[in-house]
Parts: C-alpha cells; sequence; structure tokens
C-alpha cells in the first residue's frame, strides 16, 4: 500500500512539474521581442558662416523748399540717401539723381514728386509736395490823367480881380482880402505850370485921358504886384501891365459900370 501510495504521489509531483516547465517555457516565449534597429544618425552640422542679408537703401531725407508757391516762382527739392543704393531717381521729368544733391523746379501746378533709391537690398523712397497758387491780379491801371486845364481857366476860375476906387492906387480892405486869397490860388498854378508867367493887368474906368489912364492902370498893377510879392509870390512869376481904359468889362457910363472896370486882373503871359 505504501509503494502504490508513494508512487501515485510521484506521479502527481511528475505531472506538476510537468505542467510548471510547460507553463515556464509559454512565458518565456511571450517575453521575447525583437529589438528595434537604431535611429539613423543625424545630419551633418555646416559651420560654415552666413552672410548678411543685403539691406534697401534708406532716405534720410526728401524736402520742397518751400512747399508752397505762387505759379511762376520756383521751389528747391534736397534728398539725401544712404546704403548701398545703385539707383536713385525722382519722377515728373527729373529722372536719375545723384545719392545727395537739390535741383530747383519751378511747377505750373501743384505737384508731388516721388524719389526712389533701389539697391540689392530692394526699394526705398519718399515723397514731397509742393503747392502751387495763382498769383494774385495785377493792380489796375492807374487812371488816366486829369485832362490839364489851360494856365488862363484856372485863372479866371481861381483867382479874384482887385478892385480900387476912382482914381486912386492904393489897395483899399476888399482889395487886400482879394489879393490874400488869390495867394492860395496863384502857387497852386505856378506849381502846375512851374514856367508860366502871370500878368497883373492895371484898367481903368473910361473917365480920364488914354495916357493918364495908362499911367494909372500901371500903378494899379505894380501895388498888386508888390502887394503878392510880401505873401510869398515870387517877383519873377508876375508881370505887371497897364491897359488903361482900353479893355473895359462893361460900356456903360454909370458908377455900378466904371467900378467893374477899376480893377487889377490877372491872365496868362505871353
Amino acid at each position: 500500500m505504501l509503494s502504490r501510495f508513494m508512487l501515485s504521489r510521484r506521479k502527481i509531483t511528475v505531472i506538476w512539474i510537468a505542467i510548471a516547465l510547460a507553463m515556464f517555457a509559454a512565458g518565456c516565449k511571450k517575453k521575447v521581442a525583437t529589438t528595434p534597429p537604431p535611429p539613423p544618425p543625424p545630419p551633418p552640422v555646416d559651420t560654415t558662416p552666413t552672410a548678411p542679408a543685403p539691406v534697401a537703401p534708406r532716405v534720410v531725407s526728401f524736402t520742397a523748399e518751400p512747399t508752397s508757391i505762387q505759379r511762376g516762382q520756383s521751389s528747391t527739392l534736397r534728398w539725401e540717401i544712404t546704403g548701398n543704393a545703385t539707383s536713385v531717381s525722382i519722377d515728373q521729368g527729373i529722372g536719375t539723381v545723384q545719392n545727395a544733391g537739390n535741383r530747383r523746379v519751378t511747377p505750373s501746378d501743384s505737384v508731388t514728386y516721388t524719389l526712389t533709391a533701389t539697391g540689392p537690398g530692394g526699394s526705398n523712397g519718399g515723397t514731397a509736395t509742393i503747392s502751387v497758387s495763382a498769383p494774385p491780379p495785377p493792380p489796375p491801371p492807374p487812371p488816366p490823367p486829369a485832362p490839364r486845364i489851360p494856365l488862363e481857366s484856372r485863372l479866371t476860375s481861381d483867382v479874384q480881380d482887385a478892385f480900387f476906387d476912382y482914381d486912386k492906387t492904393d489897395l483899399r480892405s476888399d482889395a487886400r482880402d482879394a489879393l490874400t486869397r488869390d495867394v492860395a490860388a496863384l502857387k497852386s498854378i505856378m506849381a502846375d505850370f512851374p514856367n508860366a508867367v502871370v500878368m497883373v493887368e492895371g484898367h481903368c474906368d473910361e473917365r480920364g485921358s488914354a495916357e493918364y489912364n495908362l499911367g494909372l492902370g500901371d500903378r494899379r498893377a505894380i501895388a498888386a504886384k508888390e502887394f503878392l510879392q510880401q505873401l510869398g509870390i515870387a517877383a519873377d512869376r508876375l508881370k505887371p501891365v497897364s491897359y488903361g481904359k482900353e479893355r473895359p468889362q462893361c460900356s456903360d457910363s454909370d458908377e455900378t459900370c466904371w467900378q467893374k472896370n477899376r480893377r487889377v486882373h490877372f491872365a496868362a503871359g505871353q
């Protein structure tokens, strides 16, 4: 009995050992895996220094001086470019220019100038505007000079006669007043006619002889001239002359008419 029991126990042990070995073998098969290939090596690093990229030229300034003008006037364009510029140009008919400079322009209308600088690194540019206005209209022509009034007409309209008493040559008060008023008119007339000589005519009424009245008229003319000289009229611009009773203003034989004829009158010199 013991032998059978021992033999049976050994069989059981062998069976468990076989099962354990089978399980171990199965576990080993599951754990075995294929090793992945190693990654490729990185590309070699290029250690050659890289050249810097070219830089576009730079417009330092582009101006117009002055910026506002009237048509017909001029303005000056000024510019400066830095950097490697192979071409610099301005439009509006100016064309290629140096990297720095100036140009006088005379536009007829408002205009904007464009400057373009080009180089290996690209292009750059700037603008300058000039405003052009129409000039003011010319002033109207001066009015034509007023027609010159003849000397004789000026004397007749502006200068008064001085009157005398019968057979007298001294200046009465109304004659002095009239001659005083005549001074301003005579100065104005003589300024407008710088070469003219004014005749101081002495006249008489019809009474008395012709010879006597010529002398009387001469003394009246001299009296008026001397009074005007005292008031500032140059002596060489006045010339006394006597017509006696030869040139009366009226021909009636009464005191009213005779008073009109006893006078000093002013006329243009010959």
